[in-house]
């Protein structure tokens, strides 16, 4: 019943954005950008509804969906991690931070998001703070200077944090 109410509740919101935006279908980003907030991802249904709603095409919608890197269409984990692995950190071993991340939290080259839906592990080309190398971003907070221990502490602590409000 709660997982039914909060598809409804999302598709409430996917209407409200629509009508927010007089279904113009010149503001298809910001439309899928807020749509995008409210899921986390895009879902494949969701953009033919607003295909439909716009009066475009779905390969119109899965076009923008898929050019902008900022979009996607799998669904994401509560803990997004960006470990940088441009020259500066790569140098000072960002590739053992993502490889430590991995089995951490069982993920690999194809499987990017942890089963209990908690974290997506992606990597980045730069962050733009490369005298904190390496860096990892969690959400919207940059950690520097990332070590494994560093990067296992910190994956241990929000995973307590979890046990403890969840």
């Amino acid at each position: 019943m709660q997982q039914t109410h909060e598809i409804s509740t999302k598709f409430e919101t996917v209407c409200a954005v629509l009508e927010k935006y007089s279904r113009d279908p010149h503001r298809l980003i910001t439309i899928l950008q807020e749509i995008q907030s409210a899921y986390s991802y895009l879902p494949e249904d969701v953009m033919n509804y607003v295909s439909t709603a716009l009066g475009v095409t779905p390969g119109t919608v899965f076009g923008v969906a898929t050019f902008y890197s900022h979009f996607t269409l799998e669904p994401k984990g509560k803990y997004v991690i960006r470990v940088c692995d441009g020259t500066a950190c790569h140098v000072r071993k960002s590739g053992d931070i993502i490889k430590t991340l991995e089995n951490e939290l069982g993920l690999n080259e194809k499987k990017k998001t942890s089963d209990d839906m908690l974290f997506t592990l992606e990597t980045v080309a730069c962050l733009g703070a490369c005298g904190l190398a390496p860096v990892i971003v969690i959400n919207d907070e940059v950690h520097g200077g990332m070590t494994k221990e560093k990067t296992i502490e910190l994956i241990n602590s929000i995973k307590e944090g979890e046990r403890i409000d969840g």
